[in-house]
């Protein structure tokens, strides 16, 4: 069992000077963000496929127990079937897999109108799929989270033992108080909710790990709650031998890393887990009113 926390990017200069030294250059991001995590949600390559030679220096500086997780560009996912894709696939996997053994899980996250009347699309896809590269597979249409779509999903699922992504906004959903001003946290809060897909949530593994998404308040306190839920089943999953890959968004991306601290230590607690690479190297010294 293996828990990987990451953040969906690494290239933030909000970071510097918290979440990564003062002083930090931009060249230097990804080395420092490896230092402390252990994951990476890769959705650069949702846009573009990265050169040979970038890949190659990722792979130079990322430790080999990293795991980076890329987006299936949206030129296979959200341009016509997959079928028609499978070889642009099988090209990214290539590509990709210069990464060596710090490529994690990629992700095929599907647009809106995908329903499950293109279930058929999908099944030639995954079939196709090399099933020594795991996938994880993010659905948005409703229809897919209501029987018979939901239960058609998690058996094709399981059969080729792929993840059914799991996104959570439930932190974004709701916003205590009258806070609502422009330009603070708040007013990015708002624009989140507009662009995150708002669909049910379920704690269901088709998969030998797990793979979710978490979309966290702009603050520490509101996100309290469901930190300690995914705790709990995390550390259940982590028990029954999964890995598990956990990807800590944020509005405003500030206090993503945090989230994953946090979400370290209260796992942390249920089950033996190594430290965060993180806590190897300087202590804990988040303070939120520090960052806001």
């Amino acid at each position: 069992m293996n828990l990987y926390l990451g953040c969906p990017i690494w290239s933030f200069k909000g970071w510097v000077g918290n979440f990564y030294p003062k002083g930090t250059k931009p060249a230097d991001f990804l080395f420092e963000y490896a230092k402390r995590l252990t994951t990476v949600e890769g959705n650069t390559t949702f846009y573009a496929v990265p050169a040979e030679k970038t890949l190659d220096g990722w792979a130079e500086v990322l430790p080999e127990t990293f795991r980076f997780c890329p987006k299936i560009p949206k030129a296979i996912s959200h341009d016509g079937t997959l079928a028609e894709h499978i070889d642009s696939a099988r090209a990214f996997i290539g590509v990709m897999g210069r990464l060596g053994s710090r490529l994690g899980p990629m992700f095929l996250q599907l647009p809106p109108n995908y329903s499950p009347r293109l279930l058929g699309d999908l099944k030639i896809f995954l079939e196709a799929w090399p099933p020594e590269v795991r996938l994880g597979v993010e659905v948005r249409h409703l229809d897919w989270f209501e029987a018979p779509g939901r239960e058609s999903l998690n058996q094709l699922l399981s059969k080729h033992n792929m993840a059914r992504v799991v996104i959570d906004t439930r932190p974004i959903r709701s916003l205590e108080g009258e806070k609502i001003l422009e330009g603070s946290v708040y007013q990015s809060l708002l624009e989140a909710r507009k662009s995150k897909p708002d669909v049910p949530v379920f704690q269901e593994r088709t998969s030998d790990f797990v793979f979710l998404r978490y979309i966290g308040h702009p603050e520490m306190g509101p996100n309290d709650a469901l930190l300690e839920e995914w705790a709990g089943y995390l550390s259940s999953q982590l028990s029954a031998g999964a890995d598990a890959y956990v990807f800590c968004h944020a509005p405003d991306n500030l206090i993503a890393p945090y989230l994953c601290r946090e979400l370290h230590r209260r796992v942390s607690a249920r089950v033996n887990l190594p430290q965060l690479p993180w806590d190897e190297i300087e202590p804990d010294t988040f303070e939120q009113g520090r960052l806001f």
